[in-house]
């Protein structure tokens, strides 16, 4: 089964690629590419996350990963190379025309988008999303969405941080019959991911926020 997961995202690779022409990487690893977008906002934001994403992942699956993730730009040479794109923040998030046009393009061939709101992204990235599918909005995900159950079975988005108080809320939007963005807001799962004494939280808190890091990618490996 896990041959299984590697060669769909690997199939992700090669389908991304074939629609821009972009070079392949050396080895078909699991890697997440970071956005570095415009506007103001912190997208380099818990810079210890994504590696202890990727090394629990590969962990607990025994699925190979990159080390570290990559950083593109919606101009980068090399950006269907990465069929997993992650964007998060505190601030603004600005995307000219010509980035929206290469995002939908992105997106359209097959790539995913997670973004995880870091508290102060969500007025700028729901702008971004309604001008990227203005008929495609963002539509809350049940519980029993199998993004929740898709390696672990959780009970929903966990809470890991307070922010504002209000519940932990995942949001999708799905492109003919695909999930092609998973937005998860008023959690802070990058958060839970950072070294243990960047936020001090409890164990408990930072595994609810491992395993749904896992579901997340194992979801969007295992839906190409």
């Amino acid at each position: 089964m896990l041959k299984r997961f590697e060669l769909l995202f690997l199939f992700s690779i090669l389908m991304l690629a074939g629609a821009a022409g972009a070079a392949l990487p050396v080895e078909p690893e699991v890697r997440i590419a970071r956005l570095h977008y415009d506007g103001g906002g912190d997208w380099y934001c818990d810079p210890s996350s994504l590696p202890n994403w990727l090394d629990n992942f590969s962990k607990r699956t025994g699925i190979i990963t990159a080390p570290e993730e990559a950083v593109v730009t919606l101009d980068s040479e090399d950006l269907y190379s990465y069929p997993f794109l992650y964007l998060s923040g505190h601030g603004r998030i600005v995307l000219n025309e010509e980035e929206l046009v290469e995002l939908r393009r992105y997106l359209d061939a097959g790539g995913f988008l997670y973004a995880d709101d870091n508290y102060g992204l969500d007025a700028s990235f729901r702008e971004m999303v309604a001008a990227l599918y203005p008929d495609n909005p963002l539509t809350p995900l049940p519980v029993s969405h199998p993004i929740y159950h898709s390696f672990y079975d959780l009970p929903g988005l966990p809470k890991i941080h307070k922010h504002d108080g209000e519940p932990a809320q995942g949001f999708g939007v799905s492109k003919d019959g695909r999930m092609v963005i998973f937005y998860t807001w008023s959690s802070d799962i990058g958060d839970g991911l950072e070294d243990a004494h960047v936020h001090n939280d409890p164990p408990a808190v930072r595994e609810a926020a491992a395993r749904m890091a896992v579901n997340v990618l194992m979801y969007a490996l295992t839906h190409p």
